[in-house]
């Protein structure tokens, strides 16, 4: 069979299932209002969850960089691509997460392939969370280790399988600190707590809870009042730039430095983005009231859709699933969403599991109280013209 009639046959496949995707043009900057395909629509599935993407302050510390160091950084970290601005903004993360040192990689997808691939080795075991991202995944896949998934947030699982896993030389836990999908948040001091007895080592990708969860926004570590061996993390969500990070010990990053594929190979992110995240990590600590605000939104959100009975997963983070059922009613859910103004796209199998087809709604700071009680309104609408709530 011809290359294009084969691969022609399998997108087939994926559409009769219902799961066909493609891509959408968003036209302006990252706002809660944007024009998407031409047509103005109200964002709620933004990662931008403290409104730092489109931030003057951010933008000004890239443009100013950008001028004194170009637009690339012209080779990986190890050859001509290591500035200044990189070892400014690893020192930020690292007092920011509270560790002795960090390293910047090119995207979170890529620390936590970095640090999975090269950390955990032969005769090791990874402990992987049931709902990890599929970065998680794909850098367990790359390890020489074997992997166990244990059951979400299941801490009975989790010990059981410590207990089974004795035989292994060395036993990693790995979790997300907020799951993507399901706006969930890890136990992380029940995690660490098993860890330090069955003495295994954690590792926490805390992308969607750094800015967000704690008092101080520094992730799960601070919201339980514990630190793992090792924090991964991303610069795209809310400090709304580009790139990713690890942080740990110095002994840690110096193995990152001279293991981490994904680090050694791979060219740097420029200064300018360097320089941009710098100032968005400081407005993270110094502009608490966004974050009290993105709760408060959060909050109005979560309680005017339970009360209208829809099943609403998650704790208290910025990803809030919906429970729609099929895959098609899902999709016809997101089309008059659209239809009505408001962008937020369905999400299916693979990327979560067969009959929870869901809206996964994220709510930003940037959100007004007439955006989200205009969310409710046409939440409440379409779910009681698709018969989903009574």
């Amino acid at each position: 069979m011809p290359f294009d009639g084969w691969l022609r046959g399998r997108l087939n496949e994926v559409k009769a299932a219902g799961l066909y995707r493609k891509l959408r043009t968003m036209e302006t900057a990252p706002q809660p209002e944007m024009i998407v395909d031409g047509q103005k629509q109200i964002v709620f599935s933004s990662n931008n969850y403290l409104g730092l993407a489109n931030d003057k302050r951010v933008i000004q510390a890239a443009m100013k960089t950008l001028n004194q160091f170009g637009v690339g950084s012209s080779g990986s970290r190890l050859t001509t691509g290591n500035s200044g601005w990189h070892q400014k903004l690893e020192k930020r993360i690292a007092d920011f997460k509270q560790t002795e040192a960090a390293l910047l990689f090119s995207s979170g997808y890529l620390a936590n392939i970095g640090v999975l691939s090269s950390l955990p080795g032969k005769g090791d075991v990874i402990l992987s969370d049931q709902y990890n991202h599929a970065s998680i995944i794909d850098g367990c896949r790359l390890s020489r280790a074997e992997t166990l998934i244990y059951q979400h947030v299941d801490m009975e699982d989790l010990e059981k399988k410590l207990t089974d896993t004795a035989c292994f030389q060395r036993r990693f836990i790995v979790t997300d600190g907020v799951f993507s999908m399901d706006g969930t948040i890890a136990p992380l001091d029940r995690i660490i707590e098993l860890a330090n007895r069955y003495e295994a080592h954690v590792i926490v990708d805390d992308a969607h809870a750094t800015g967000v969860v704690g008092k101080n926004g520094r992730g799960t570590s601070e919201c339980f009042g514990v630190l793992p061996d090792v924090v991964i993390g991303t610069l795209s969500k809310a400090a709304g730039t580009e790139g990713g990070f690890a942080a740990g010990s110095h002994a840690f990053i110096d193995f990152l430095i001279n293991h981490a594929r994904t680090f050694i190979f791979q060219t740097a992110i420029p200064p300018s983005s360097c320089a941009a995240a710098y100032v968005a990590f400081g407005l993270m600590e110094q502009e608490r009231e966004k974050r009290q605000l993105l709760h408060s939104n959060i909050k109005k959100v979560k309680a005017g859709l339970r009360e209208m009975g829809y099943q609403v997963k998650g704790d208290d983070t910025a990803i809030i699933p919906v429970i729609i059922g099929k895959e098609g009613t899902a999709v016809a859910f997101s089309k008059k969403l659209q239809e009505k103004g408001i962008y937020a796209p369905a999400i299916r199998p693979p990327t979560v599991p067969a009959g929870e087809s869901r809206i996964r709604l994220t709510v930003t700071a940037d959100h007004h109280a007439k955006e989200i009680e205009y969310l409710l309104e046409v939440f409440d609408f379409i779910g009681r013209e698709l018969r989903i709530i009574k």
